[in-house]
């Protein structure tokens, strides 16, 4: 073997110090032996992978390529040990999920009580991340199945094959204003229109914010940020109070509309209808319960969500 995993920690930690001395107390081992492994890692890839300076060590770009492979393997090891670990709790499996902001506020708690309910040894872990970051998740292996809204162009993982990307159904972005508002009841409204006015935003870390802010950047102008909330129940409270406006999914804006006083419009631009899509690396070698989850995902979820005319 070319390696081992005492070999990746120093040479991560090397990485980390920028020193061979200190990545090897770090390690636990002698200088000798650390510089030992180093050398040995160097002939057995035929490469150099540190260049030795006074001020320490620095990485040549075959050493760049190594560092970025042995952190992921030794989260990959990580990720091993701690479900292996769940085993010995009683857990049978773990299912690791990327998911948009409307998934993981508006249908995904629905659709986890069902699944843990007929899946009590399976644990699922659901993070907010951006399309790129759900997208990476899946390519590198770290999330399980991802879930996105809108374009995510045909990726492919580390192998060249590319990730299976289901579309399951279709949802519209929204205005939501309050009753008395200017925009109110206007049926279809330019997104350019609602510039001129006073947004209620998402935390800028959310998929939905992260999306709006790059069409305002493209268009040249800028979005007036009122104030920023983090989730769709808080930005249709503010809306209802007519603190600002909000573009949000029509899903989660009809479901708040029936105990606010909301009024609902389309935006006109094509870009406001949005697929949404699981990502996954290949399904039929995932685990049975985690096709069963992907599959109880698509079924859960309506089709579309288009306002009525």
């Amino acid at each position: 073997m070319l390696f081992d995993l005492t070999d990746l920690r120093l040479f991560i930690h090397i990485a980390e110090l920028k020193s061979l001395t200190r990545a090897a107390e770090r390690s636990h081992l002698s200088l000798a032996a650390a510089s030992g492994r180093i050398k040995e890692l160097e002939a057995r890839f035929g490469m150099r992978l540190l260049y030795r300076e006074n001020k320490g060590v620095q990485l040549s770009p075959a050493g760049e390529t190594l560092l970025a492979h042995a952190q992921q393997f030794m989260q990959q090891v990580e990720r091993l040990k701690g479900d292996m670990q769940e085993y010995n709790n009683g857990i049978k499996g773990h299912i690791r999920i990327f998911a948009n902001t409307t998934a993981v506020t508006e249908f995904m708690p629905q659709v986890l009580g069902e699944f843990l309910a007929s899946h009590p040894q399976v644990n699922v872990s659901l993070e907010e991340r951006l399309n790129h970051d759900i997208v990476r998740g899946i390519m590198e292996g770290t999330a399980d199945i991802g879930i996105a809204a809108g374009p995510v162009g045909e990726p492919a993982k580390a192998s060249g094959a590319p990730l299976q990307i289901i579309n399951f159904s279709t949802d519209r972005l929204v205005l939501a204003t309050a009753l008395e508002h200017p925009l109110a009841d206007r049926g279809r409204v330019p997104f350019a229109d609602t510039l001129a006015y006073p947004h209620i935003g998402l935390h800028e870390g959310s998929t939905l914010q992260h999306f709006l802010n790059r069409i305002v950047a493209e268009t040249g102008q800028r979005l007036q940020l009122r104030i920023q909330v983090r989730g769709f129940e808080a930005m249709c409270r503010m809306v209802e109070t007519n603190v600002g406006i909000g573009i949000l999914p029509h899903s989660a804006a009809l479901r708040h509309s029936k105990t606010m006083q909301l009024s609902l419009s389309e935006l006109a631009e094509p870009w406001a209808v949005r697929e949404r899509s699981v990502i996954v690396q290949d399904l039929d070698s995932m685990t049975l319960y985690a096709r069963e989850l992907v599959d109880l995902i698509c079924k859960s979820v309506p089709k579309a969500n288009i306002l009525a005319a």
